[in-house]
């Protein structure tokens, strides 16, 4: 029985290893070997020629003949060969319907492109669906722990803060138990002969418009400058 037309025939595979043990699969015989899996369809072109004992794949005449008919159409012998199944409208105009190969002796119905396309991106889709979902689990299980380790440190950090409230009044109790035990600080020195310790800023100003030119070293002769920079006074 020829198969229905429209009939999805992609998940099926047909061989004969009989036949591929008593013939050799090449150009001349390759279609009587397809003609016996049933992906062959008993009405077409093909079958009338065969019957006038034409050899299937005469072009000369099935150019002159309108319906379905297979065509080789590429060979690579013995391991490939890809035969096409079209509509015949003229002897210019063909439509094509169905591909099938030939591989190494097994027979296959090549997918439609539409087909190939829909699997390619649903598997897609399904490898990314499962990797996000790999994602978000992990990140779940990151955010669960960062989420205790933030907990463990407020803990730890609030014990720690009282450990150094409690240590801070401590230091401040012998720092004061000290400071009644020293004596007194003593006196600053005097200032060195000749120098005049600066002004506040109201006594400046005023000097300095009384006598602009008379202005009085700023720099502490106290701190070591070494004997090149020491400010002499005369």
């Amino acid at each position: 029985m020829p198969p229905l037309p429209g009939t999805d025939m992609t998940g099926i595979c047909f061989r004969d290893q009989l036949w591929l043990n008593t013939y050799p699969l090449d150009r001349n015989l390759v279609f009587d070997y397809f003609a016996l899996s049933p992906f062959y369809d008993w009405s077409c072109n093909n079958e009338q020629l065969r019957s006038r004992s034409i050899h299937p794949l005469d072009s000369s005449h099935l150019s002159k003949m309108t319906g379905n008919e297979y065509m080789l159409s590429e060979v690579m012998e013995p391991h490939l060969f890809v035969i096409r199944k079209v509509k015949r409208d003229s002897p210019e105009k063909t439509t094509a319907m169905l591909t099938y190969y030939i591989l190494d002796g097994s027979i296959y119905q090549a997918p439609q492109l539409s087909n190939v396309f829909a699997a390619r991106i649903g598997r897609s889709i399904y490898h990314m669906s499962k990797a996000f979902s790999i994602a978000a689990s992990k990140l779940e299980k990151i955010g669960y722990a960062d989420s205790e380790t933030e907990s463990t440190s407020s803990e730890a950090k609030v014990v720690k803060e009282a450990i150094d409230f409690k240590e801070l009044k401590r230091v401040d109790h012998i720092l004061a138990s000290l400071q009644r035990k020293l004596p007194a600080a003593p006196a600053p020195p005097p200032f060195p002969e000749g120098y005049a310790p600066p002004a506040s800023e109201a006594e400046k100003g005023t000097e300095d418009t009384q006598n602009p030119e008379a202005q009085l070293p700023t720099v502490d002769p106290i701190i070591d400058q070494g004997p090149a920079k020491r400010m002499k006074f005369q």
